[in-house]
């Protein structure tokens, strides 16, 4: 649609406010109506469809956010911005809640204005999750195959059951919106895949994706991180660089384990999403950001707040809504299919036919706790395929119906498959260990890993480093540098 075609209904009942919107519109090339009060919407909205509504939080007989909530009763299509006073955190989130697209704070800027307005025009209805959702509730082989990126994105959240079901059908409400969503859920679900299939089915998804482990940065560097930092800000500073919130500008901000943060940065951390400016280190002025943020944490952010280790203010800002994700364990319906997917993908990066799982197989792999959830059953899987635990079957694709039939894919069962793949893991290890001298860079090298993953295997298989020197790793990374 053409910006000369779309329809805008301003509501506001300061005269002046209301003459600058209009004309800041008008410039833009939209059609604008305007109105001073609730009673005047109404009769606008009753008479005409608009393509957006901007409506200041409190009007003469009554509030702004009225407009919204009888908007969606009615199924209607217009997108709402809401203008609130400065400082009204429980007002725009409440306004967001309701499903507002987005907020704006007095004194409202007009480049930001104009920014927040051509996002809601670019912002597709929200469609039917059913319908939307037929396109990728195929078999597990789909995976990759699907049009659209938002396609492929919910297809690799992989199962059918109705836990699953419901999360890709909540993706589906709450992408088109600026609304900042939590993403809760164990270690190894998902959080990652449901918050990229979010940006992947909004407006922003030809936008940045910026992924950020905030449990992953020192704090020393999280304000430059975040922030960015110009020239001489500080030491080793030798050109200006650019911030998260700078380089995700038009697109989605993913903040992972956003728990870990320390109160400090938590502080500025609010202020950025509650003011859409940052002030990169060194610098005198404020950048404008235009980003949508999406958080996701393991931990019970409630309890934190109540034990000081987490700012409530933070909290209630990003947790406008929840998206909580099932633990493997309750959901093993879905094993069978995330089985399939994980090996094909694991076996078409290694150049090899997919394997195909037993029932007996699929049994033993249900009876484990799994605590890593997703991410423990593909490192599982990988280290089978990677040992040649798994026989494939060049003959043909393993359906969720062909898995779970009996399929003489193994020689032997072990009676304890976490015991023997440990086994055999150990023995390579050692191998590859006595073969460098346990020099466990050269040995990590020779097995794909990084230091970091083979110190975890050797602590976790109980290896004892004989004949190695605490120093061998970090003088042979030195001498590659």
């Amino acid at each position: 649609m053409s910006q000369t075609t779309q329809h805008i209904l301003v509501v506001d009942d300061e005269p002046d406010l209301r003459t600058i919107y209009e004309l800041t519109l008008l410039r833009e090339g939209y059609r604008v109506d305007t109105a001073e009060n609730l009673q005047q919407a109404r009769a606008c909205l009753e008479s005409k469809v608009f393509d957006a509504v901007i409506t200041d939080m409190r009007l003469p007989d009554g509030l702004g956010l009225s407009l919204i909530t009888e908007l969606k009763a009615r199924h209607r299509s217009e997108r709402c911005v809401v203008i609130t006073a400065y400082g009204s955190t429980a007002n725009a989130v409440e306004a967001l809640k309701a499903g507002a697209f987005d907020y704006l704070t007095k004194p409202v800027d007009l480049k930001q204005f104009r920014s927040v307005i051509a996002a809601a025009l670019r912002s597709a209805p929200v469609v039917s999750a059913t319908q939307a959702l037929s396109s990728v509730q195929s078999q597990p082989e789909s995976i990759g195959a699907p049009d659209s990126p938002g396609a492929q994105a919910l297809a690799r959240l992989v199962g059918q059951s109705p836990a699953i079901r419901q999360i890709k059908e909540r993706i589906l409400k709450v992408a088109p919106s600026m609304a900042p969503i939590m993403v809760t859920g164990e270690s190894g679900t998902g959080k990652e895949l449901v918050a990229y299939a979010i940006h992947s089915n909004s407006h922003r998804a030809q936008g940045a994706w910026i992924a950020v482990n905030c449990s992953a940065i020192p704090e020393n560097l999280l304000e430059a991180e975040f922030f960015g930092a110009k020239k001489g800000a500080y030491t080793g500073a030798s050109q200006n660089r650019q911030g998260f919130f700078q380089a995700a500008q038009g697109g989605t901000l993913f903040l992972d384990e956003i728990g870990d943060l320390p109160l400090a940065m938590q502080a500025k951390l609010l202020r950025a999403i509650q003011e859409r400016r940052v002030r990169p280190l060194g610098s005198t002025q404020e950048d404008l950001v235009d980003v949508r943020i999406i958080s996701a944490t393991h931990k019970d952010l409630a309890t934190e707040v109540q034990q000081g280790n987490f700012r409530q203010d933070l909290y209630y800002r990003l947790n406008v809504i929840e998206l909580a994700i099932t633990p493997l364990r309750e959901r093993q319906e879905d094993l069978p299919d995330l089985c399939h997917a994980l090996l094909s993908r694991i076996a078409r990066e290694a150049g090899l036919p997919t394997p195909c799982l037993s029932a007996d197989m699929l049994a033993q792999l249900a009876q484990l706790p799994m605590p890593g959830n997703v991410r423990e059953l593909e490192n599982l899987l990988h280290r089978s395929v990677t040992l040649g635990d798994l026989d494939p079957l060049q003959s043909r694709p393993v359906s969720t119906q062909t898995a779970m039939a009996p399929v003489p894919c193994e020689a032997h069962l072990p009676g304890d498959l976490q015991a023997y793949l440990d086994t055999h893991e150990r023995a390579i290890l050692l191998r590859a260990l006595q073969e460098t001298n346990f020099n466990r860079t050269a040995a990590a090298s020779r097995l794909g890993l990084s230091l970091r993953q083979i110190r975890y295997r050797i602590a976790r298989l109980g290896i004892a480093p004989a004949n190695s020197d605490d120093n061998t790793d970090e003088n042979a990374v030195a001498a590659n540098r």
